[in-house]
């Protein structure tokens, strides 16, 4: 149902990213793919990757940046040619902060967070809407976790920055449902990712999944690509948070 379809997939950061496994399923799909990444750091991994796929639109985009947004949009859609699909899979708080108590965040840490985690999906999808609309619709899908919910020790921060990401999510689907776009999260168990490895204690949060979960194991990032490709391609769904985590959050203990 995906093939020819345009998308833009923001936030691969090595092979092991959720994003990539992303984009590897909806290449599989025969879906066109363009990338962005944030920093020349990432420049050369993002660029050899995308190239395994075919693919050679990579774009430069600092998300806090609406300039640059409006750049980084301008360069994708002539690329590919309009734009379908949106993978919002950005995310970052200051080390220091995930350590700690939350109390202590500053202001500055807090709105940091908050602007890359959360508005950053508000402000791509403002940027996709005409594109998606030009093309009687689309889809935006992105990635979200149960700490926005409940409190995961040292999660601090990204947690509320998630909270708000959940809550956008939700006014976006309404906002951009009109146009026939839809608009929705998956909130991934523990994956081995770069950004997973910040995190103190991560070994640990694997173990208590794998224990308690009704499944009684952790998943990998295929697992939410599949459930990603599934939402943006399912024309009814929109406003939703989709569980990938072996069945955890329904736990109480």
């Amino acid at each position: 149902m995906l093939e020819g379809k345009l998308a833009l997939v923001a936030g691969v950061a090595n092979r092991r990213s959720i994003a990539w496994a992303v984009a590897e399923a909806l290449h599989a799909q025969g879906v066109k793919l363009a990338f962005t990444y944030q920093g020349e750091r990432l420049e050369k991994t993002v660029r050899e990757l995308a190239a395994s796929i075919g693919s050679d639109i990579v774009v430069p985009c600092d998300v806090r940046s609406d300039a640059d947004l409006d750049r980084a949009f301008g360069e994708i859609a002539g690329g590919l040619g309009g734009l379908d699909l949106l993978v919002h899979s950005v995310a970052f708080a200051a080390a220091g902060d995930l350590e700690g108590r939350f109390i202590d965040t500053t202001r500055e840490n807090f709105w940091l967070a908050v602007d890359i985690s959360a508005y950053s999906l508000t402000a791509m999808a403002k940027r996709a809407e005409p594109l998606m609309a030009a093309r009687g619709g689309g889809s935006i899908v992105t990635m979200t976790y149960l700490g926005g919910e409940r409190v995961v020790p040292r999660y601090n921060v990204m947690g509320v920055a998630k909270a708000t990401l959940d809550a956008s999510m939700r006014y976006l689907a309404a906002d951009l449902g009109p146009s026939n776009i839809r608009v929705n999260a998956v909130s991934a168990g523990p994956v081995r990712t770069l950004a997973a490895r910040s995190i103190p204690g991560f070994g640990s949060m694997t173990d208590i999944v794998e224990q308690r979960a009704p499944l009684k194991r952790n998943i990998d990032a295929s697992d939410v690509a599949q459930t990603a490709v599934y939402l943006l391609d399912a024309p009814n769904v929109t406003g939703t948070i989709a569980y990938v985590d072996a069945g955890y959050h329904a736990m109480g203990m």
